[in-house]
This record gives structure tokens, C-alpha cells and sequence, in this order.
């Protein structure tokens, strides 16, 4: 087993306050050369689940009085595991990950991307047009292109998401160095950590036993969407913890995409714009050990659920969050993986020599997604291991901006990263009956001496369980 370089976990782990020393538990084995692109992608993504793995490791070794596990990374359990979306089927069915009306277009000066996977994203693009929201694909896709050829990108990107919808224009490293979104990213921790009060409060017991799951007993509510905040709270659910997700009936979200991240978990639907909706929500607040948001910030602000609050609410409470771009002028912007990408300039990078001239590329993994996932259920991890150790309510604010600056300016590339290597997942991959039918899933990837090798229970309709807790 070769230890794996202190570089980017090492930075990782760093920010997430942890020993140093423990990093020579971390251990990985399996062929280079996964992930193959121009910037440092297989780098990020085993750093990201080798510091998610050794702060469940850790956190077992506080709950059991034991020593710490060491963590055992498999090169090619990450790989699989950051395009498992791309290896989910439901009963032989392969789910479509982006929608026609997401994608590059080629403007007056450059390119664009759009992201139009919500009906209300893409009814809000068609109407900067002028098109009906019931517009075929196929007329929508050549109405859309005829327009933009004609716009330059900038002003696109602005209309867009004046109208509530999302388009980014694909920008150059340079560019998005000197632009106001990245300078107030400067100086921005990888894992911004805060503790909000002094409480003596733990919610943290002792484990008898082996520390199989070192999240054994804790409740979890996830207020996360799309692909960064589920894949943190499937490993929290992985782990052990009863992880409640909580959607408002009346937003519409993807259940294929809950069929890949929804493991381990249950679904409810609640409205907190109604007073019934917010009583069931407080009850279940009253209970919880963890809460974790992925919406825009400031968006759950207008039904009492900042961090300040939540934490004068339940005392004790370990609160994990996430927002596309983090500080500054879009702070409270919609934003995803792929348009991020753009922005930062990843997609031009990776687009390579003459990008300009042609589309530009992308990460060979939704990257940002699940390498902020990653982190953000090691930030919460590493939260409770310091909670049990000294009480108080626990903060973590992570973003995808940030974790693509961690990409493109600070980790260090190891060589022939470009080099492909062949890659059979069917090792990574498994089958499980589900309320959803038959899936085929990727399996976990954080790994540690005694860790669980699967979730404990499978995905199902979202919004179709009880607001109620499991564990006593």
C-alpha cells in the first residue's frame, strides 16, 4: 500500500483543523492514471475521500476509546464512486444526467453554458426569448442557438440570470483570476470552520464495540439538492446516522438523481412556508444532531433557519453548508457543477490548446460536486469529533467556487495525469433491490479498518417516508 502524498489531502485536512499526524494513516492502492485531465482532478478526488474517510476514522476512535483505524483508499473505488450518476440504472435503465437545453452555444464572442435541468430554470431561459414553456426540445434547442450566435456572452449571462435562470459565460483562467468573484474568494479557507456558541452540550455518546459506524445514532436533517450536499450526507448515512432529507413538495426535484445519492437515507416532504409544515420541521429540529443546507445562502433565511439560529434553537447542533459560489457578488446566486467549471475557467482548460475556437471541455467527473460532498461530510465529521471532545455547536461552510480555486491555484499535480488508463468499474459496482426497482450503483469509497462496505438501507420515492426519527 503506498502512502498517499501529504500534498492536497494534507491541505485538506489542514483546513479541516485536524492532526497532522494522522495523516500517515492514510494509506492508498490501485492503478494512476483515473481521471485522466489537464488539472489535478484524480489528486482532489482521492485527497477529498481520504480526509473524509480519516475523520470517520477519527471520530470512531473518540467514540469507542480506541485507536484510530487506519484509512485504506482504493484508486479505483474513487473513480467509479465521482461518476457514480454516470453508473446508476434502474432496472437496466440508464438515467439522463442533463437535459437538452444544458449545454455550450457558441455566441458573438465566445461561449456560453446553460443549465436548464429544473422545468423552472428552463421555462425561465425560454422566456428571455420570448418562447412559451411548453416549446418542443427540438424548437427550443435551434431557437436558443439562432440567439445567442447573434449576443455576446457577457450580456447573455446577465440577462439569464436576471431572469432567474442560469448561463455562464465560459471565461479563461485570467479572466476569472481578475474577476470580482474570485478575488473575494482570496484569503477564503477551503473549509470555513466557526464555533457559534460555548455550550457544554455533546450529542456525541460513547460506542460500545467495534467502530463499524461511528455516526451510530446521530440524526441528521438534510436540507440539500442535486449532487454535492446528498453525496455528504449519503456518507453520513453510510456511517451510521439516521439522515431525514426534506423537500418542499411544491419544488420539483430529479429522482433519478436520489436514486444515486439517496442511500442510507429517508425522504420526507415538508412545506415551511406553512404553519403545519413548520411545526413538524421544529419537532423534528428538537431531535436532530446535524443539520445540513445546500440552498442558495440567505434563501432559508426568511423561515428562521440561519446557523445563528438553528444553534440558539437546539444547542449542541453540528450545522454543515454549501452554496455554489461562496462570497462576493454571487453569493447568493444559483449556480451547479458545470457552469462553475465555466466560470473558473476549468472548462477552457481542459478544452486545451484553441479552446476558444471550439466548445469548451469539462472535468471527467463532476468534480466540484463530489469533492465538496467529500469534504463537506468531513468537515461535519470532524465537527462531532471536536464536539464530543469539547461541546458547543459547530459550523462548516464549504463552496464549489472555492473547492475549484483548491483545484486550478493550490493543489500539487503529480505527472502524466492526462495519461489514460483502462477501467473496468464493475469491481466498484453493485446491485440492489430497492422500492425504486432493481439498481445498479456504485459502491462507497471511503474506507477505513472495520468501515461499513454498504448502506444500510436503499433509496426510495422521495418524499414517501414518516417526519419522524428512527433512533431513540
Amino acid at each position: 500500500m503506498k502512502i498517499i502524498p501529504a500534498s492536497a489531502a494534507g491541505q485538506a485536512w489542514a483546513s479541516l483543523g485536524g492532526d497532522p499526524a494522522l495523516l500517515s494513516l492514510i494509506g492508498t492502492t490501485g492503478p494512476d492514471g483515473l481521471l485522466p485531465a489537464r488539472l489535478p482532478v484524480r489528486e482532489l478526488a482521492r485527497a477529498a475521500v481520504g480526509v473524509c474517510s480519516l475523520a470517520a476514522a477519527e471520530l470512531a476512535a473518540r467514540r469507542t476509546g480506541g485507536p484510530v483505524p487506519r484509512v485504506r483508499i482504493d484508486e479505483g473505488a474513487v473513480a467509479t464512486a465521482f461518476v457514480s450518476e454516470r453508473h446508476l440504472r434502474i432496472d437496466g435503465r440508464a438515467p439522463a444526467n442533463f437535459a437538452p437545453l444544458s449545454r455550450f452555444w457558441r455566441t458573438a464572442d465566445g461561449w456560453v453554458r446553460t443549465h436548464a435541468n429544473y422545468p423552472h430554470h428552463r421555462t425561465r431561459l425560454l422566456g428571455t426569448l420570448g418562447l412559451a414553456a411548453d416549446t418542443a426540445d427540438d424548437l427550443a434547442v435551434d431557437a436558443v442557438a439562432a440567439s445567442f450566435a447573434g449576443r455576446r456572452a457577457a450580456e447573455i449571462e446577465r440577462t439569464v440570470y436576471a431572469a432567474g435562470g442560469l448561463a455562464v459565460a465560459a471565461r479563461t483562467p485570467e479572466e476569472w483570476a481578475a474577476d470580482p468573484r474570485r478575488v473575494a474568494l482570496s484569503g477564503v479557507p477551503l473549509v470555513e470552520r466557526e464555533r457559534l456558541d460555548t455550550a457544554p452540550v455533546r450529542r456525541t455518546a460513547a460506542l460500545a464495540g467495534t467502530p463499524l459506524r461511528p455516526a451510530a445514532g446521530l440524526r441528521v436533517l438534510d436540507l440539500t439538492r442535486v449532487t454535492a450536499g446528498p453525496v455528504a450526507t449519503r456518507t453520513l448515512a453510510l456511517l451510521g446516522a439516521d439522515v431525514l432529507r426534506i423537500d418542499a413538495p411544491q419544488l420539483p426535484e430529479n429522482q433519478d438523481a436520489h436514486s444515486d445519492t439517496g442511500f442510507g437515507k429517508r425522504s420526507v416532504g415538508i412545506d415551511l412556508a406553512s404553519g403545519a409544515g413548520r411545526e413538524v420541521f421544529d419537532e423534528l429540529l428538537a431531535g436532530a444532531d446535524v443539520v445540513v443546507t445546500g440552498y442558495r445562502p440567505g434563501a432559508l433565511d426568511g423561515f428562521g433557519l440561519t446557523p445563528q439560529s438553528l444553534a440558539a434553537r437546539r444547542p449542541g447542533l453540528v450545522i454543515g453548508r454549501l452554496s455554489a459560489w461562496g462570497k462576493g457578488p454571487w453569493a447568493g446566486q444559483r449556480g451547479f457543477d458545470s457552469v462553475v467549471q465555466v466560470a473558473t475557467g476549468i472548462a477552457v482548460t481542459e478544452a486545451g490548446p484553441g479552446a476558444l475556437d471550439g466548445p469548451p471541455g469539462a472535468l471527467p467527473a463532476q468534480a466540484l460536486d463530489h469533492g465538496t460532498g467529500y469534504l463537506l461530510a468531513a468537515a461535519v465529521l470532524r465537527a462531532l469529533t471536536e464536539q464530543h471532545d469539547e461541546g458547543g455547536s459547530r459550523l462548516a461552510t464549504l463552496s464549489l467556487a472555492r473547492t475549484a480555486a483548491w483545484l486550478t491555484d493550490e493543489i500539487p499535480a503529480l505527472p502524466d495525469r492526462t495519461a489514460p488508463v483502462d477501467h473496468d468499474p464493475r469491481k466498484w459496482l453493485t446491485e440492489t433491490d430497492s422500492p425504486l426497482g432493481r439498481l445498479r450503483h456504485a459502491l462507497p469509497p471511503v474506507a477505513f479498518d472495520g468501515a461499513p462496505a454498504g448502506w444500510s438501507r436503499p433509496p426510495g420515492p422521495l418524499g414517501a417516508d414518516a417526519a419522524v426519527w428512527l433512533t431513540a
